[in-house]
């Protein structure tokens, strides 16, 4: 369950907080960084909208993660940035899924605020120019596989602030 609450984590935590991160070293991975088709999340991530943003009520400027793509029991960093238009309250919710294959492993509507906890956060959220900078520790038993992770998010009066999907997340094992 500590993997569903990360992958629920970096989705939700692009409503940012300005806070440091010490840099870490990663060891060397084979793997390649994860590319994303269609409409990407700017950065090294990978993200990409599930509809036009445009409207939405947070413009995230960048997300990037290292090491990408993530590696079972290691540490996760995730830098963000981006600017909320108005202010997120307590009633914004998140609706989550997330599969493993064909798998669905989980399929919940979530209190926002309630899981802001997890990057440090508390509603009430902006208005205004936020960054945010958050390390995850993986547990090293994730199962290998590819993973795929959707987040449609929302303010209490069901206004879009974001909507995210990262396809084919996939998990090898610790190296």
């Amino acid at each position: 369950m500590k993997f569903l609450s990360t992958a629920a984590a970096l989705l939700v935590c692009l409503a940012p907080v300005s806070t440091t991160a010490r840099s870490l070293d990663f060891l060397k991975s084979s793997q390649s960084p994860i590319q994303v088709q269609g409409k990407s999340v700017e950065g090294d991530n990978p993200l990409e909208y599930c509809t036009d943003p445009s409207g939405d009520v947070l413009n995230i400027k960048s997300v990037n993660l290292s090491p990408n793509p993530p590696l079972p029991g290691k540490t996760l960093v995730i830098e963000a940035s981006g600017t909320l238009r108005e202010k997120i309250e307590d009633g914004a919710y998140v609706l989550l899924e997330v599969k493993y294959g064909l798998i669905t492993l989980l399929k919940q509507k979530a209190d926002l605020c309630e899981q802001l906890v997890n990057v440090d956060l508390e509603c009430p959220l902006g208005p205004g120019d936020m960054a945010l900078t958050k390390k995850v520790d993986l547990p090293k038993q994730i199962p290998p596989g590819k993973y795929n992770v959707h987040a449609d998010v929302y303010t209490k009066d069901d206004k879009r602030i974001t909507c995210l999907d990262a396809h084919n997340i996939e998990f090898k094992g610790p190296f």
